[in-house]
């Protein structure tokens, strides 16, 4: 079994996968828009540009996401995309990459199970946290 996060955008799902691809690396697997959706769908006409499935795949991993049309859209509340990072240079680097443009909430900072560990809202509304475990 694998957890998956999937995220929503209120438009803005390909500007931000192309941003993550960037910063984190691993390969765009999936874009498709809500006009190249198989079968009889016919997006109204707000829908047809927007993303209906986004998904890239880092090592193993993979991150989801679509846009939500404007009476769907909610922004992120309660959850957050954790990143473990097992370099605190390569932390450091993501973590201000992120940032740019948004809002860091908790700097980068040593604590007690952590030699990084950070947390910040980026430019397209995605909760954070960048960790960087000691060892156990």
């Amino acid at each position: 079994m694998r957890l998956n996060p999937y995220l929503n955008f209120p438009g803005t799902c390909r500007e931000a996968f192309t941003a993550y691809q960037k910063i984190l690396g691993g390969d765009i697997v999936a874009m498709m828009t809500f006009a190249e959706m198989p079968g009889d769908y016919t997006p109204p006409p707000e829908l047809k540009d927007m993303i209906a499935h986004a998904r890239l795949a880092i090592g193993d991993q993979v991150l989801m996401a679509s846009d939500a049309g404007p009476d769907h859209y909610k922004p992120m509340q309660g959850t957050s995309v954790t990143l473990n990072i097992d370099d605190p240079d390569e932390a450091e680097r993501t973590y201000a990459t992120l940032a740019e443009g948004g809002a860091a909430e908790m700097p980068l900072q040593e604590t007690f199970w952590a030699f990084k560990f950070g947390t910040l809202t980026d430019r397209f509304g995605t909760r954070w946290m960048i960790n960087c475990m000691k060892p156990d």
